[in-house]
């Protein structure tokens, strides 16, 4: 079997949907395809970007063209200039995005919490939010002010002493200040404070870091800017961990 053919075959397999780092772990199961080469991953990327049959629907996920009717039946549009502020593909890259930053949470032994109004929502695989989340209620960290304000940020990573240890606000269309606000009044705990965006919407984020009322955010260098691309990558490196047999 070529290499090209065992991919699609584990897309196939995975329910005509897949994340790249899903394929770097599944595609070798396949006992019929060799890989003789010291860059297998590298193999892997440049077939799911090349290959007629299959289409990228995001960063890091990818679906079989045969599909591509199903798929979309299911919230996963491919996003173009024309539709990205549509709600469809809003709502999708949000969930898409938080199930990421859950499952990269898990794999770094943290509890992770999203807001109840996110529970049910559904990652691109089917599974709701709440099924990759390891917690249904925040642990009561602090003063109730506190984790009112915390209850509505997008993905929390707490620490095995029930503490903050990162607040991520995933910023599609939405404006980048509000969530500034949020951990301008979360400063004081021992957090990384993190935007998540398209890189585009960077110099938007620099730009309202700028504004007096972050002077203590920005200084002290509290928030960090994660672009989409970025936390795919890393996705799929902890993905990549997982089928090692000995992880140092």
């Amino acid at each position: 079997m070529k290499q090209y053919e065992a991919v699609i075959e584990t897309i196939e397999r995975l329910g005509g949907v897949a994340t790249l780092g899903e394929l770097n772990r599944e595609v070798f199961k396949i006992k019929d395809c060799k890989w003789n080469t010291k860059t297998p991953f590298a193999s892997i990327r440049r077939i799911v970007q090349t290959t007629n049959g299959i289409y990228k629907i995001r960063p890091g996920l990818y679906g079989l063209e045969k599909y591509r009717k199903q798929i979309e039946e299911r919230g996963m549009v491919v996003e173009t200039d024309k539709n990205k502020n549509a709600e469809d593909v809003t709502l999708f890259n949000h969930s898409y995005y938080q199930g990421i930053l859950l499952i990269i949470g898990k794999y770094h032994n943290m509890q992770t919490f999203i807001p109840k109004q996110d529970k049910n929502k559904k990652f691109y695989n089917g599974k709701r939010l709440q099924e990759l989340s390891t917690l249904s209620e925040q642990p009561p960290y602090s003063y109730p002010q506190f984790t009112k304000r915390s209850a509505t940020i997008d993905a929390i990573w707490f620490n095995n002493r029930n503490m903050p240890h990162s607040f991520f606000e995933i910023e599609h269309s939405t404006d980048i200040q509000n969530s500034l606000l949020k951990f301008n009044d979360l400063q004081d705990f021992h957090a990384r404070m993190v935007i998540v965006a398209d890189i585009n919407r960077k110099p938007e984020f620099e730009a309202k870091m700028r504004f007096h009322a972050f002077d203590e955010l920005r200084m002290d260098k509290r928030v960090a800017f994660l672009s989409y691309d970025a936390l795919v990558k890393q996705y799929e490196m902890e993905l990549e961990k997982q089928s090692f047999g000995f992880i140092l």
